[in-house]
């Protein structure tokens, strides 16, 4: 079993800048083999990738945040964060991590709420 733990959540004012983390943990996981994504659902929508990273330090973003957010991972400390900058004002939604060899994998962290107000 996997247990990821996201945090960092809040609110923040548009055009502002908040950096989640997430936090992996299981006795018999091996963070650096995983790949690594962080997903959003906003009410009433299905929940959409926003940024993923391979093992191997391979990224790609949906293209709603490219050049706005930015995916990295410390294996060190087995977690994974995403730099969100120049947030838009839209509904709120609440951030998943996810990890697995193939995306999305089986594990998924309980979500973080990001509202962003004008």
């Amino acid at each position: 079993q996997v247990q990821l733990v996201e945090s960092g959540g809040g609110l923040v004012q548009a055009g502002g800048s908040l950096r989640l983390s997430c936090a992996a943990s299981g006795s018999t996981f091996t963070f650096s083999i995983n790949a690594i994504g962080w997903y959003r659902q906003a009410p009433g929508k299905q929940r959409e990738l926003v940024a993923a990273m391979r093992s191997g330090g391979t990224t790609n973003y949906a293209d709603f945040v490219k050049g706005r957010f930015a995916i990295s991972r410390d294996n060190a400390k087995n977690t994974v964060y995403l730099q969100m900058n120049s947030l838009h004002p839209e509904a709120p939604a609440v951030y998943y991590c996810n990890i697995g060899r193939v995306l999305p994998g089986a594990y998924w962290g309980q979500g973080t709420q990001v509202p962003v107000s004008s």
